[in-house]
């Protein structure tokens, strides 16, 4: 794809990132691709709102906040519904998709984009620019073969309107995401694995807590798993530090044991010290959090979002894998779990973590040249 430079040669090329807003995880797994580009020179936008835009903006030095709406599902407290209550919103998921197209559009005619990348927002291409898709999850899981098909051909619908696909994956070998990242049949465009993201490095440190609460994923789920949790720890003697994954949310709540230290959010270079200071974690089985866990080599139970097919089909992989054990959130069990994780041969995956940053340099250099993306 031929495409023009903004109109100041001097500048490095404009660059638009647009994390999908279910969840955190989504935004947390672009700031490594974000610090990657403006080490490379370019100027970064992020269109976020909420508490997508909360938690960059406290991450994210020198980038352009672009105001734009978010997906806003709402999830079924029941897990059975879950896939039915996705089902029930396709049309305003259709109607976001048509409307974030237009904003696109409009933006790239506003601001001079360069290229856009988009973490699972299928409506954010444009002919005028090149445009990358992010996504671990080229094979959908729904649990029901025919909405698994239909939402499978949905996704490659919009997919195959980019210019490249880029897969947080390795692309052979050790895969993280299994048949997610690998599916039978791959979409038209091109695909180029980028090997985990994440935004920790490990380093040697003392450990000071027994648990790592880390909590994350969509509500009410977040808040059932989070009542469970505090319910188990009340009787618990050892330190816990507690995060509830509420970026600008307030005030903190204080738990009943004093042994818990909590917080609703930490800035990732807390956190990535504070997963590392921990003997075990307790978290969700979203694939950003495994791509941190994998990355500090640190061991963790995880307990996938109830109804939630890709978290659940990653907990069992991880598990037949040998990287975590997996419980279930109906029947979790503190003790349980810590005696789980005991007998549990956790296996060290030896990742190839900064391969990403070779593919924004061709990316970014692309752009600086006016090549073919």
């Amino acid at each position: 794809m031929n495409f023009e430079k903004n109109n100041n040669p001097l500048a490095g090329p404009r660059v638009l990132v647009a994390p999908l807003d279910w969840g955190l995880g989504h935004a947390t797994r672009c700031i490594p691709i974000i610090c990657g580009l403006q080490q490379q020179g370019a100027t970064v936008y992020i269109a976020a709102e909420g508490k997508l835009k909360t938690l960059l903006e406290k991450e994210l030095k020198q980038v352009v906040f672009l105001p734009l709406a978010g997906y806003n599902i709402h999830y079924s407290k029941d897990p059975y519904w879950f896939p039915f209550s996705i089902l029930l919103q396709v049309p305003k998921i259709m109607v976001r998709i048509y409307k974030e197209n237009r904003w696109l559009k409009s933006a790239v005619k506003q601001y001079g984009f360069d290229a856009v990348i988009a973490d699972n927002r299928p409506g954010l291409y444009t002919n005028k620019v090149p445009c990358i898709y992010i996504t671990h999850q080229l094979t959908i899981k729904t649990g029901n073969v025919v909405t698994a098909w239909l939402a499978q051909k949905m996704h490659y619908y919009f997919i195959n309107k980019y210019s490249a696909c880029w897969v947080p994956d390795n692309f052979e070998n050790k895969t993280l995401a299994g048949d997610l990242s690998h599916p039978q049949k791959t979409p038209r465009l091109p695909l180029q694995y980028l090997g985990p993201l994440s935004r920790f490095e490990k380093t040697e440190i003392a450990k000071k807590y027994e648990v790592l609460v880390l909590l994350s994923g969509p509500e009410p789920q977040r808040t059932f798993f989070e009542k469970k949790l505090l319910e188990e720890l009340r009787p618990f003697t050892g330190n816990v530090l507690f995060i509830r994954g509420l970026p600008g949310e307030s005030p903190e709540l204080t738990p009943q044991n004093k042994n818990i230290t909590m917080h609703n959010h930490l800035p990732a270079a807390t956190l990535g010290m504070a997963i590392q200071q921990s003997k075990m974690v307790i978290c969700r089985s979203g694939y950003t959090t495994i791509m941190d866990l994998v990355a500090l080599q640190q061991k963790a139970v995880v307990v996938p979002t109830p109804g939630q097919t890709e978290q659940e089909y990653l907990a069992k992989y991880l598990m037949e894998n040998g990287l975590f054990p997996c419980m279930v959130q109906e029947n979790f069990s503190l003790l349980a779990a810590l005696q789980t994780a005991a007998g549990f041969t956790y296996k060290v995956l030896d990742t190839h973590l900064h391969q990403y940053k070779k593919v924004i340099q061709d990316f970014v250099a692309a752009l600086k040249n006016r090549s073919v993306i």
